[in-house]
């Protein structure tokens, strides 16, 4: 039995089968605390038995499920990459550095605002969210544990920067992507973005700020951080220098460089600088590369800091893309989101009701998919008319599309961000989402703006 005979999903069926994958996805990451591979498992077992119910056969369902895991290979092979960049940049010295300099220069009332700053510069700069999450993220982690600062908090304050960045950057794939949906114009739809996003970092930076201020004075803890100054100062190579791994990769990046490439680089720098400051040899240095870091330096909370990297470690993070993104294709095969997104653009007859809807379909998108390009991609695409209909310029579509697709897509534990950020940093979306302010606040700020009729620049007759 092939496609041809395959039945269009009832409004119910669509429904039914999300509805029943968000309940099992519920009770497994909040109920029972596991992780989310096995649960994502059961519900592409449940799409699979709904496709069969639809007329569709093994081979479509197949097809569907190597079509979907195609889509996130790239990002994939970024992550496993990153891996041994991790691996080779500790084996290196180079993260011990940035710790080492970061706790001299920052204070604990200051230390999430410079967090959030220092990663939107640096993510600004290079246009990836993933490579300063990768790299100066792991670095301001150490920092953090030293500085007693909840690591949540802490993976909160560099997403939120790493995001913002990557948003405002023309360097950035999503920057680039949505106004090519939407039909608008790159700088235009960066200037836009400046008047949604803006006011939600500031608001994000107070409440940084008085999160921060809570960790001043007295909760320092002083001999923690000599503790850590001097075991990284005994056990490692510290030096300028050292630096010169994150500012090529961020050198690299300004100039267009792709992004596996330029981190295959940063990862082969670290190794060469393993073996000249740190007398590392080649085997350690694959080791590191494949394994990971194995920290040995007798005391335990520096061991389980730096304890991390490798391209094995990533295993786990790209087993779950895998099974998210498999998932995802069946979904868009059986067409049940499509049936779904159908009903809901027949709803969108004000300005502030396509808004709302635009953005809730981004979530449900990044929810189901795991995709951050397909939140881009398939609302675009949906609501494009409806926003002509109304006379809104594209712009305003291809800001909605990045204050809620690509944000909330780091918020999500099984998407794209929100494993690699877990595979990088150590802490789950589950934990670090609500600390997430710019990802939380800008898609409230873009539907406050719709409905109030805030900078919604309509078409010119």
């Amino acid at each position: 039995m092939s496609s041809r005979d395959s039945k269009k999903p009832s409004l119910a069926l669509a429904l039914g089968l999300i509805i029943i994958s968000v309940i099992i996805l519920s009770i497994g990451i909040l109920k029972l605390g596991v992780y989310p591979h096995i649960p994502l498992l059961f519900c592409a077992t449940i799409a699979s038995l709904a496709a069969f119910k639809l007329n569709y056969s093994w081979r479509d369902i197949q097809d569907s499920i190597i079509k979907g895991i195609n889509i996130g290979l790239p990002s994939i092979l970024i992550l496993m990459t990153v891996g041994t960049v991790i691996g080779t940049w500790i084996l290196s010295g180079t993260v011990q550095t940035m710790i080492y300099y970061g706790l001299h220069l920052l204070s604990p009332n200051i230390f999430l605002v410079a967090t959030v700053l220092i990663c939107a510069i640096v993510s600004l700069a290079t246009g990836s969210s993933w490579t300063t999450v990768g790299t100066i993220g792991v670095a301001l982690i150490g920092i953090a544990q030293g500085l007693n600062i909840p690591l949540a908090i802490t993976a909160g304050a560099i997403v939120s920067g790493s995001f913002f960045g990557d948003k405002m950057s023309p360097l950035s794939d999503t920057t680039n992507l949505a106004p090519a949906v939407a039909g608008s114009k790159l700088f235009e739809h960066i200037k836009h973005m400046f008047y949604t996003v803006t006011p939600s970092l500031i608001l994000s930076l107070i409440l940084y700020g008085i999160i921060g201020f809570q960790y001043s004075g007295s909760e320092l803890d002083s001999s923690k951080i000599d503790l850590i100054l001097n075991s990284l100062g005994q056990e490692f190579y510290i030096s300028p220098i050292l630096l010169i791994p994150p500012v090529l990769v961020i050198i690299l990046a300004m100039k267009k460089f792709p992004a596996l490439p330029t981190l295959i680089a940063a990862s082969l720098l670290g190794g060469i600088f393993a073996m000249i400051f740190q007398g590392a040899g080649l085997k350690d240095v694959i080791n590191a590369m494949h394994l990971g870091y194995q920290s040995s330096t007798g005391v335990e909370f520096i061991d389980k800091l730096l304890t991390r990297g490798g391209l094995n470690k990533m295993l786990g993070s790209a087993s779950l893309i895998i099974i998210a993104l498999a998932f995802g294709g069946i979904l868009d095969k059986t067409k049940v989101l499509k049936v779904i997104l159908n009903k809901l653009s027949t709803a969108t007859k004000s300005q502030g009701g396509l808004v709302l809807t635009t953005v809730l379909t981004c979530l449900g998108v990044n929810v189901l998919l795991a995709d951050q390009y397909l939140s881009i991609v398939l609302p675009g695409k949906m609501y494009s008319t409806a926003y002509k209909k109304l006379k809104l310029h594209p712009k305003n579509l291809s800001r909605v599309l990045e204050d809620s697709g690509t944000l909330f897509n780091a918020i999500v534990p099984w998407g794209l961000s929100g494993s690699f950020i877990y595979a990088t940093l150590g802490v789950s979306a589950v934990d670090y989402f609500i600390f997430s302010f710019l990802c939380l606040i800008t898609p409230i700020v873009s539907i406050i703006y719709a409905f109030a009729d805030i900078t919604m620049e309509k078409i010119e007759e």
